[in-house]
């Protein structure tokens, strides 16, 4: 673990001062010092760390439902859903389009579906913080996707696992997403009613205590997300959903920051760690066309979300860009798959598909002031927002 830590570090200061973004440079040392790399193997099996990239999940999507204020879902919840549901019909759909006409099977084409469909929320939440636009007007609906795709998640997670195993059991796979689903709308219910009670059992002015508090809140929330099906990201941003419209918000923000940075980096070094590097030249022309139809994918959805919310180029270009990365969701279909004794190729297209856009994708919200002028309306990186102000300084980094 303190080899992972060091190679992280050592990598991400030799990329920052070339103006790389991190993720890619954190999966790039799990990589190289994984398994299946020649030379030195931190990490035989990626197992190993599981747990600690599991919390690092947690954090991650904690510290993001932190910033989501329940304001932002009462004011607007409707367009939210809306383009949320316009991001999954565009990528879900061309994700299964793309797996039909690959020809690798039913059940692979349902998987494949997944794969293209859904955005990291990891990388996303990373790439928020590392360009500074947590404030921008239109993180709000790339926040609402990522709530509304979590949401998609835990019923596609639901119904897929009987379809892929070739099990004949559709009332144990109703009985699942209706499972999931009551146990996201119980969250939903106490994060709208039952803050006032929450601030009042999670307040002290102890940061231990605090900081013991809210961490076994995050990570029991999660556990018992997964238990009723429900992705534990979506868990773990709930309680951070609820804990920062309380009084301790603020606080509770300032001391999981670090914990965030820690973990979140063993997450995506553990990412690093399942690829392998021999498996990609089988795969590359899938992986390449499928890379090309999710960039036009989100690019549309980018352009879509914008109309729904009123905003200009620049904003489009940012939630595009934003929303571009796939990780951990593919990683866990991949594992499905496998153990459901899918085609062979589909393991190796997903490690190349994810590590492609976990590198493109940050690198691209960094530059999304490119795709901005390209856009309809886009006359350069300062073009206005719908509202007719220019959008923050932050959102140009």
């Amino acid at each position: 673990m303190g080899g992972a830590f060091l190679a992280a570090a050592v990598l991400a200061r030799l990329g920052s001062r070339i103006g790389l973004p991190t993720i890619p440079l954190f999966i790039l040392a799990g990589i190289l010092l994984g398994p299946h790399t020649p030379g030195i193997a931190l990490v035989d099996d990626p197992h190993e760390l599981e747990m600690l990239s599991l919390l690092g999940l947690v954090l991650l999507l904690f510290y993001l439902g932190l910033e989501f204020h329940m304001d932002d879902l009462k004011e607007g919840g409707r367009r939210m859903a809306v383009a949320g549901a316009a991001y999954l019909a565009l990528n879900v759909g061309a994700g299964l389009v793309f797996g039909f006409l690959v020809g690798w099977g039913t059940s692979e084409a349902l998987v494949l579906a997944g794969v293209l469909g859904i955005s990291s929320s990891a990388i996303v939440t990373k790439v928020l913080m590392d360009t500074g636009r947590l404030g921008n007007p239109e993180t709000k609906p790339i926040l609402g996707i990522i709530v509304v795709e979590d949401i998609f998640l835990a019923l596609y997670l639901a119904a897929l696992q009987p379809v892929i195993s070739g099990a004949d059991s559709m009332a144990s796979a109703v009985l699942d997403a209706g499972k999931a689903f009551g146990f996201l709308l119980l969250l939903a219910v106490v994060a709208r009613w039952g803050t006032a009670v929450i601030g009042k059992l999670i307040a002290t002015k102890d940061n231990e205590l605090l900081v013991i508090s809210f961490l076994g809140a995050a990570v029991f929330v999660a556990g018992v997300s997964e238990w009723f099906g429900v992705a534990d990201a979506i868990g773990a941003f709930m309680v951070g959903l609820m804990l920062g419209s309380t009084s301790s918000g603020k606080k509770i923000m300032e001391l999981v920051h670090p914990l965030r940075d820690a973990f979140g980096a063993i997450f995506f070094f553990a990412f690093g760690l399942s690829i392998d590097p021999g498996d990609l030249p089988s795969v590359v022309w899938p992986v390449l066309i499928a890379v090309a139809l999710t960039l036009l994918m989100n690019v549309l959805a980018g352009l879509a979300a914008a109309r729904i919310y009123g905003f200009g180029p620049r904003p489009a270009a940012n939630i595009a860009t934003a929303l571009l990365a796939r990780g951990e969701f593919a990683l866990i279909l991949a594992t499905m798959a496998a153990g459901a004794g899918l085609d062979e190729r589909l393991a190796p297209f997903i490690a190349g598909y994810v590590l492609i856009l976990a590198v493109l994708g940050p690198l691209a919200a960094g530059r999304s002031a490119w795709l901005a002028r390209v856009l309809p309306g886009g006359g350069g990186p300062d073009a206005p927002t719908g509202s007719g102000q220019p959008e923050p300084a932050a959102a140009g980094r």
